[in-house]
């Protein structure tokens, strides 16, 4: 009993801060591998069985220097890495080391800056509009979305009494850590084993807790094969963040095009509807290569521990919920591609009747003349 008591302390720590942009229709990666004249590495899982993970296009990583990071308590250097992939989506790994001998109520309290830190999003931002500078041979259709997916891995090597995972979730209260809250009033039962049930060990000494916006990762390996996986999972989540809004744009330009066209004296010659028709083609062609460059940057074949975790995180981020929304879409999208396809059509068929007429009316009057000169 006594020994529950004393304060479980880390050693060796440090916290990954993700933040994940879209940068692009798509990276040739063995492009950028070629501008970038810092060293360069794609991603590789080391984990036993890891081979039944594949990355048919692993994700490109090169090292951006330290930097400083203001907090609460004062600057801290923090180690900065990017990661492309080849969908167009761009990861800022900000590593912020944690002081050895931190107990888990100051972690807790520099987790929950470090989610909603703006000087860590101005940083982040800086980076990548550096990566974009850099790389910009290698990519297609630029551009920088304004929106990002952030996510925040607490990653433990060594904690002091080498305790076991089952120690771990009985005496951390790992659910106020991942929700970064620092309240005196302690989380319901619910709410706690709702922010953990997405937990995972491969043996007695090792855990994974999934959040939906943050993870805990205890490894005294030091393998970070989790927090890559993670990062993929999040870097997925983004792409098909970004594809539902502009799904949802061109399905509101359709609407108003066809609103204020619908009554137009063009009609009476031609369909309004020409323009608009290949648009949506095009679209729906980048839609189809997109979710086959996302669903392709990474595929489960083996039912083993990182698969489960990946799973784990797929659930948990909602990815699945956003891939059915952008599929609902593009469905939507095509049945109103026919519609307009079918608009075309019948323009293009009334006009090869006015032509025919038309020529047939010439004919009549040339066979006329002969006969009246005859």
């Amino acid at each position: 009993m006594a020994a529950a008591e004393v304060p479980l302390l880390f050693d060796k720590a440090h916290v990954l801060c993700y933040r994940t942009f879209d940068i692009a229709e798509e990276i040739d990666l063995e492009r950028a591998r070629k501008v970038l004249t810092e060293d360069t590495r794609r991603l590789k899982l080391s984990r036993e069985n890891s081979q039944y993970i594949q990355l048919p296009n692993p994700p490109l990583a090169y090292e951006l220097g330290r930097r400083p990071l203001a907090l609460r308590d004062g600057p801290v250097t923090v180690e900065a890495t990017a990661r492309l992939f080849d969908h167009g989506a761009a990861s800022i790994i900000l590593r912020v080391p944690v002081v050895p001998g931190t107990t888990l109520e100051h972690l807790t309290r520099v987790a929950d800056e470090l989610y909603d830190s703006q000087a860590l999003e101005d940083l982040a931002l800086e980076l990548v509009e550096g990566v974009r500078r850099t790389i910009a041979p290698a990519v297609q259709k630029t551009h920088l979305w304004d929106q990002n997916e952030s996510y925040t891995v607490i990653f433990a090597e060594s904690i002091q009494g080498n305790p076991t995972a089952e120690e771990l979730l009985t005496r951390m209260d790992l659910a106020r850590l991942l929700l970064g809250e620092n309240g005196a009033v302690p989380l319901s039962a619910g709410e706690s084993e709702s922010v953990t049930k997405a937990r995972f060990s491969y043996t007695v000494n090792d855990l994974v807790v999934i959040d939906w916006n943050s993870a805990f990762v205890y490894e005294p390996s030091g393998s970070r094969d989790i927090p890559d996986l993670l990062e993929i999972a999040n870097a997925q989540l983004l792409e098909f963040r970004y594809y539902d809004e502009r799904l949802d744009e061109h399905i509101a330009r359709i609407h108003d095009e066809v609103q204020a066209k619908r009554h137009g004296w063009i009609r009476l010659v031609r369909s309004p509807y020409r323009n608009l028709t290949r648009e949506t083609l095009v679209t729906l062609v980048d839609l189809n290569e997109f979710i086959e460059r996302v669903e392709n940057s990474l595929k489960v074949i083996g039912d083993f521990y990182l698969a489960k975790v990946y799973e784990g995180a797929v659930r948990r981020m909602r990815i699945s919920n956003w891939q059915d929304s952008v599929t609902r879409k593009q469905e939507l999208l095509a049945q109103t591609y026919g519609l307009l396809k079918g608009d075309v059509d019948i323009d293009r068929s009334h006009t090869l009747e006015v032509v025919v007429i038309v020529l047939i009316a010439l004919e009549i009057l040339f066979a006329l003349f002969r006969v009246l000169d005859h």
